[in-house]
């Protein structure tokens, strides 16, 4: 099955587990279950060790934790990646051991034979001692896990639950060699970062220990409008020694409470075995879970009962849906065909981390939401249970992976046998544990598994392939209804050239690309080609973009986004810059109706120790919507005029307060045909918006403040947005900042714009040694940037004469030939046969040219016409003549 043009499944959908309790009262169960589940969020002692230590001191009983932190749970003790440009005392990122202690009086244990502790998910490694005894570990950050902890829990007295909790850096050697992910442009976070509980369960009842599934498995078929089935297998354990003859009802409800399909059966279950009982039910006109239009929910019950008393109740969501995925024509849900346009998510916020809350999550769906969003992709990893529920709730689609990420091995080596044995286990945990939820579509194999190989750090030995065809066909036994695919950097393009990669194209029933064009490499306009290169080269495999973005720093701003080279591992990363790149991207992406899927990374910021660029320290910026949450991008409403029906009327650059021109072009994201542009009480007319992009070229502000208003109307309806900026005295002059994203402020206190108003030339920046180098004239920040080649600039000005400044360098430390040029201003030659390098003495070093010229019909021409070579300009300071 694994290289064909479309796929066709159905998937009923499971929620996670659900206390009968609750179930009783939101659907009026009639017997209470016997299963009860004790909170464990409360009273834990924390202390940060970095080393194991010595394991049965701090597990024991006796130990006093003095000194210790109490904490409640979601805890993580690392938090880090702030709007600063230098980490500071707030930051912690140790990795290593931290240790949590709990003591439970005997008393408040659940009632049932059995207790299980239950982990949602713990930072990275976990071992649990209760009592002293070592009861359980678990390899894997993400994942719930559960532990058999009955025999060593006391009714009666003290208990101590101790949990060594572990995020040491991966490293040849470490304790988290062989546990994915083993590299990533994310962190690890360390601790029990997720809920902690304890279930009590009679002898006989519904498993908890099958890789921390709900025991209740449930998919549909041969679905219509006039009935689907129902495929229910519940997995009963016993864990008496002795036989019992029991009753399994399996009930679907409706999603106002009433059953509308039912099955009984008695099951005779043996002593110490685990059973899988299947039924099937059938479900009269069901009622489609059909994404965001209408995300419909059926609940199955399974009620396992002795005579009249009821041993254990689970409660699982049922989404009836059908899914398909066509090489050339894309995603369809229920038959029709669905545009998937969507973002990825990481899990953290700034100042909590991984330890985030419900209220959180729930905020984190709500943005995403009103975006416009159809599907997400949960990167690079399980998330949380909470999360699939409200993906489900909102009927969005996903894609759910598993973190292998980068590489497979350490070293020019193949993937050793314990680390794929991780993998594994994570797969099965994240498939057997969200299964059953309607909204996700595919399982994720992998993320730029041979990203280290590109790079060069690791050999040709460390093929991922063999690791992801493994994992492909686990993850088709455990779930043959549902689609698997990968998200690829690295397979090479005539736009995007590189040395042969492994081939993993074809390997997973799907695929997507990460791509990045305009950002790390190339040009953005190269990114629809690149496209239409990969879906030629495999038009049998399903192709979708699973990674596309840009950065962007709220507190940077640009007047031109092309008016520099954007330095993606430095700064500035202009907030203008970022929302032009996704005007560029979508335009192309949105035409081509062969993707599956396409999901803007990131919807968030996030936290990365890699990063120091931008605005921030330890943040990758790429996020429509800021780390704490606070601030939406321009690019978000870019999108949210692209892909939500609510009326949108956005004005961009409105963070851009302190402006450094008093001529801006106004640029306005709106889901209406046109919108009626209103400055400091002045109508400026109306706006076509083509793409749902309204530009209003060369507005002309006044000194001071300016009340800048957009409006358009809808269904009778105005919406409109506003912002207030400050502009400059147009009659003082300007000064432009030449091959430059970025303004500066001159030797005078004033500042000067980034580069605007060319036509013509490339934009350059010098770097490193070569930046280090420049001297001579000219304000330092003005040097490092240049313009080269033959081009011009069409300067804004009031009617009048001006004194024009312009300041050279050229760049190049190995000049065979000399640059010469002529710099015209209004047709006539003011500079003649310039030779900066001559003129200057030597490369990288800076000279002053100055004259004097009109404004013509509201502007200043100016001209650079090489003569042999090229001509090249790093500055432009114009004031008024005296």
């Amino acid at each position: 099955m694994g290289k064909r043009s479309q796929w066709r499944w159905t998937q009923g959908v499971l929620a996670l587990l659900v206390l009968a309790v609750s179930f009783h009262a939101a659907h009026a169960v009639t017997s209470p279950s016997a299963r009860h589940t004790l909170s464990l969020m409360h009273g834990w002692r924390f202390h940060y060790t970095g080393k194991p230590g010595d394991a049965s001191q701090l597990s024991a009983p006796a130990f006093k934790a003095h000194g210790w932190t109490q904490v409640a749970l979601p805890h993580t003790w690392n938090h880090f990646g702030q709007y600063t440009l230098h980490r500071t005392a707030a930051d912690n990122l140790k990795q290593g051991v931290g240790w949590y202690r709990l003591h439970v009086p005997g008393a408040k244990l659940p009632v049932g034979q059995r207790l299980f502790l239950q982990f949602n998910a713990v930072g990275e490694i976990a071992d649990v001692w209760v009592n002293g005894k070592h009861v359980g570990h678990h390899s894997g950050a993400f994942s719930r896990f559960r532990i058999d902890v009955t025999g060593a829990l006391h009714r009666r007295g003290d208990n101590v639950i101790a949990v060594r909790a572990d995020n040491s850096k991966v490293a040849p050697g470490s304790r988290t060699q062989d546990v994915i992910p083993l590299s990533g442009d994310f962190f690890i976070h360390g601790g029990l970062y997720r809920g902690v509980s304890l279930i009590g369960v009679p002898d006989q009842h519904i498993d908890l220990m099958d890789f921390g599934g709900p025991g209740v498995y449930i998919h549909t078929s041969d679905v219509s409008a006039q009935q689907a089935t129902v495929h229910v297998t519940t997995r009963l354990r016993n864990d008496a020694a002795s036989a019992s003859r029991l009753r399994l009802n399996v009930r679907v409800m409706d999603a106002k409470g009433h059953a509308v399909a039912e099955t009984s059966q008695p099951v005779a279950l043996a002593g110490q075995r685990t059973q899988a009982v299947p039924v099937a039910l059938t479900l009269p006109h069901p009622h489609r879970w059909n994404g965001r239009a209408d995300p419909y929910l059926y609940h199955v019950v399974a009620t396992l009962s002795r005579g009249d008393r009821v041993l254990d109740r689970v409660v699982q969501p049922l989404g009836v849906r059908t899914m398909r995925i066509d090489a050339d024509r894309g995603f369809f849900l229920n038959g029709k065909h669905l545009v998937l346009h969507g973002v990825s998510r990481h899990q953290d916020r700034l100042g909590k981390g991984w330890a985030i809350s419900d209220a959180d999550q729930r905020q984190d769906m709500a943005i995403i939401q009103d975006i416009g969003a159809n599907t997400i992709r949960f990167s690079h990893y399980e998330h949380a249970p909470l999360w699939f529920r409200l993906a489900d709730q909102a009927g969005m689609v996903v894609w759910s992976e598993i973190p292998l990420v980068d590489a497979v091995s350490l070293h020019n080596a193949p993937a050793d046998a314990a680390l794929i044995a991780n993998a594994r286990q994570q797969l099965t945990e994240l498939i057997k544990q969200n299964m059953n939820h309607p909204s996700v579509a595919v399982w994720g194999l992998g993320n730029e598994t041979d990203l280290k190989m590109a790079q060069g750090k690791v050999g040709r030995k460390a093929d991922p392939v063999p690791v992801l065809r493994q994992l492909q066909v686990l993850a088709k036994q455990l779930d043959p209804s549902r689609a698997t695919t990968l998200a690829d950097c690295c397979e090479p393009t005539p736009q995007q050239p590189g040395k042969a990669m492994p081939d993993v194209a074809g390997i997973s029933d799907v695929i997507g690309y990460n791509r990045y064009f305009g950002w790390y490499y190339g040009k953005v306009s190269e990114l629809g080609p690149a496209l239409d290169a990969l879906h030629a080269r495999h038009p049998h495999q399903p192709i979708g973009v699973s990674e596309f973005g840009a950065g962007g720093a709220v507190s940077q701003h640009t007047d031109n986004p092309l008016g520099g080279p954007i330095d993606t591992e430095g700064r500035p990363h202009p907030e203008e810059f970022q929302s032009w790149w996704h005007e560029h991207a979508w335009a192309q992406l949105a035409r081509r109706h062969y993707l599956w899927g396409a999901w803007v990374w990131n919807m968030f910021d996030f936290s990365s120790p890699i990063r120091h660029a931008g605005d921030s320290t330890d943040i990758n910026d790429k996020g429509l919507v800021t780390f704490d949450r606070k601030i939406r991008k321009d690019a978000f409403y870019y999108y949210r005029a692209q892909w939500s029906k609510q009326p949108t009327v956005h004005i961009n650059g409105r963070r851009y307060i302190h402006r450094d021109y008093a001529v801006t072009d106004v640029r306005v994201y709106a889901n209406a045909p046109q919108v009626t542009l209103g400055l400091n009480g002045h109508s400026l007319g109306t706006v076509a918006c083509p793409g749902h992009v309204c530009v209003k070229r060369e507005v002309h502000l006044v000194p001071g403040a300016n009340a800048l208003r957009a409006s358009a109307v809808f269904d009778g309806r105005t919406v409109s947005d506003s912002v207030r900026w400050l502009a400059p005295d147009a009659k003082r002059g300007l000064s432009i900042n030449v091959g430059d994203l970025a303004g500066f402020t001159d030797r005078d206190g004033l500042r000067g714009g980034s580069d605007n108003w060319f036509h013509g030339g490339t934009a350059h920046r010098l770097k490193g040694a070569h930046a280090q180098s420049l001297a001579g004239a000219g304000v330092p920040a003005t040097r490092l940037g240049y313009r080269q080649g033959r081009f011009s600039y069409a300067i804004p000005l009031p009617a009048g004469r001006w004194n024009v400044t312009l300041l050279f360098v050229d760049p190049r430390t190995k000049a065979s030939a000399p640059w010469r040029f002529d710099v015209r201003a209004n047709g006539a030659t003011v500079l003649d046969d310039l030779d900066v390098r001559k003129a200057a003495g030597g490369a990288l070093r800076g000279i002053i040219r100055q004259f004097t010229a009109r404004s013509v019909d509201g502007a200043l021409k100016l001209d650079f016409v090489p003569e042999q070579g090229d001509a090249v300009l790093s500055a432009i300071r114009i004031r008024p003549a005296a």
